[in-house]
This record gives structure tokens, C-alpha cells and sequence, in this order.
């Protein structure tokens, strides 16, 4: 809460770990951290991979600071292999005019193989970031495909990057992303012919026209941007302030937060009873027996999983 930054680093482990110490731990100072009251504007950062999030970031980052109040908390998901289960985690490497700021924290994590664009733990990590006085939290997604939408459950607004030419346009409706945008950035426009930016543009203002309205308050715009020369960084920063400032007016905000936090819960309901499941006694017993007999093709996966679920967690009677 004094924006210590290795006690935030370590504090985000812990969240991260799953030891059940740790997590333990993890409860006790995510709770105390909800009693602070503070907020932030969070800002979700997607797209495929290439369209040059993390250049887009720093440079989106050099623009907040601006601002002398602001304090930037910028959260990275790394895809993990499948096979190793490791990540590369080079996000501090990536931007490197951030790295040294004192007013930005930088936190790269491993997605651990979830589907959802971000790593299982973001939202607690948010809320830690937010504790430690972090105005601005920033989530960079993986930016791999449809399962990005879950980004939508955790942060305010949600910039979708587009690369000119490149057809991101028709993949956007296709993965549900777009529906989700609360604004378009067409990046590296300085790299691109006009025909394509045009072309790009074009799209994405059809195809948001055609799209159900996210929210009644807000239309989303479309910017031409470049990280490399800086156009329409102001431009993409202004917007997410006009945004916030319209969706607090109209009492949209607060009720994205709660809805927000349900979600939350849920999620953590979830969590809880597959962990208690697997640890129980008889799941650890049966487990095995019924796994060999599905393997044999003596049972069927579905009902192989369906009597040992009902084994295990017995309805009342």
C-alpha cells in the first residue's frame, strides 16, 4: 500500500504460486487491499500477434506520463509452451524505455496454457497494482485467437489493434473480439501503402456499424496510429479518457465493476470446487480405476466422467 515495488512483485507471486501457503497468504493481502477503496483506470491491450502491442504500449505509456499524477502498472501475458510449460517472458526487454521508469511497474506472466488472452491470476493482480497506487493498469493479452474475449471481465476499456492489410478486420467479427472493442487503433500506418490504411479503416468503421452497441453511451472510433513516429497516440488517449469520463456519468462504470467482481467470484467458486474435487479422497482412489477403463474402451470418457463426479460429490437426498 506505500507502492513498494518488490513487496507488489512479491505480493503478485504469491497470487501466482500455487502453493497452498502461498495462496493462503495471497487471501489475506488481496482482502486488506479491497479495504483501500482505490481505483484505476484499467486499459485492455489485444490483438494478433505482430500488430505491435507492446511497441504501442510504451509509446501510449510516454503519453500518460505526461501527466505527473499518473502511475502506470503494465501487466504483459506471455503464451507458455505446451510442452515445457515455460514462457519467454521478454516484455521488460521489449520496452525498454519503460523498464527504468520509477513510475511504471512492469509485470510480464505466464498464461500457463488458459485460455482467456491473459493468465488465470490477472484480476487479483489488478487489484494489487491498484493498492499499491497505480492509477493506470495496462493488460497486454496474447493476442492468439477467440478465447481474447475474456479480457472483457476485468478491465474498462478495451483497444483492439489492427494491422492495415493484413485482413484483422473480418478475423475480429469472426473471433468476437470486435464486439467487445471500445476502440480501434490500425497500427504501424506508417509502414503501409494509404490504399490499405484507407481500406483497413473503411472496414472496421462498416464493421462496428454493423455490430450490436457495447454500451449505450459510447460509439467506438477508430484511429490511424504509429508507434514509430507517434501518430494518433494523443489521439487513443484522449478517447479512453472521454470514454471513462462518459461511462461514470451515465453510472455504466461503477456497474461494469461490480459486474466485474461477480464474475470474479464465480470464477473463484470455480476454482475452488475443481481443487477440492481433485483433492478429495475418493477422487484420488477412483480417479485411476475409471481413467484405465476409459482407456481400454471398456467405458465411455462421458460416462466415465459423469459416475465419477457423481461418486465423489453425492446429491442429498
Amino acid at each position: 500500500m506505500q507502492g513498494n515495488r518488490i513487496a507488489l512483485s512479491r505480493a503478485i507471486t504469491f497470487v501466482e504460486s500455487t502453493r497452498s501457503d502461498h495462496q493462503e497468504l495471497a487471501h489475506t493481502i488481496l482482502d486488506s487491499c479491497l479495504e483501500t477503496g482505490r481505483q484505476s483506470l484499467r486499459i485492455g491491450i489485444t490483438g494478433p500477434p505482430g500488430s505491435g502491442k507492446s511497441t504501442l504500449i510504451e509509446t501510449l505509456c510516454l503519453e500518460i506520463l505526461k501527466n505527473p499524477n499518473n502511475r502506470i502498472a503494465v501487466l504483459t501475458i506471455d503464451p507458455s509452451s505446451e510442452r515445457s510449460g515455460g514462457s519467454i517472458l521478454g516484455d521488460k526487454a521489449r520496452m525498454e524505455k519503460l523498464a527504468g521508469s520509477k513510475e511504471v511497474f512492469i509485470r510480464p506472466s505466464p498464461s500457463s496454457g488458459y485460455l482467456g488472452g491473459t493468465s488465470p491470476k490477472t484480476h487479483q493482480a489488478i487489484l494489487l497494482c491498484e493498492a499499491a497506487g497505480y492509477n493506470v493498469i495496462i493488460v497486454e493479452t496474447v493476442g492468439v485467437g477467440q478465447s481474447e474475449i475474456f479480457i472483457d471481465s476485468m478491465v474498462d476499456y478495451i483497444l483492439l489493434l489492427v494491422l492495415p492489410g493484413s485482413g484483422d478486420e473480418l478475423q475480429g467479427i469472426k473471433r468476437g473480439i470486435m464486439e467487445i472493442a471500445d476502440g480501434i487503433a490500425i497500427t504501424k500506418v506508417d509502414e503501409a501503402t494509404e490504399k490499405n490504411v484507407s481500406l483497413s479503416q473503411a472496414a472496421c468503421e462498416s464493421a462496428l456499424k454493423l455490430l450490436p452497441k457495447k454500451h449505450t453511451v459510447w460509439t467506438p472510433h477508430v484511429t490511424l496510429t504509429s508507434a514509430i513516429t507517434g501518430r494518433g497516440i494523443d489521439a487513443v488517449w484522449n478517447n479512453i479518457l472521454e470514454f471513462a469520463e462518459k461511462l461514470r456519468e451515465s453510472g455504466t462504470f461503477e456497474k461494469n465493476r461490480k459486474k466485474q467482481l461477480h464474475q470474479l467470484f464465480c470464477a473463484q467458486v470455480d476454482l475452488q470446487l475443481k481443487k477440492s474435487f481433485y483433492s478429495h479422497p475418493e477422487t484420488k482412489s477412483l480417479f485411476a480405476k475409471t481413467a484405465a477403463a476409459v482407456e481400454e474402451n471398456s467405458m465411455s470418457p462421458f460416462t466415465g466422467a459423469k459416475k465419477l463426479v457423481e461418486k465423489v460429490i453425492r446429491s442429498p437426498r
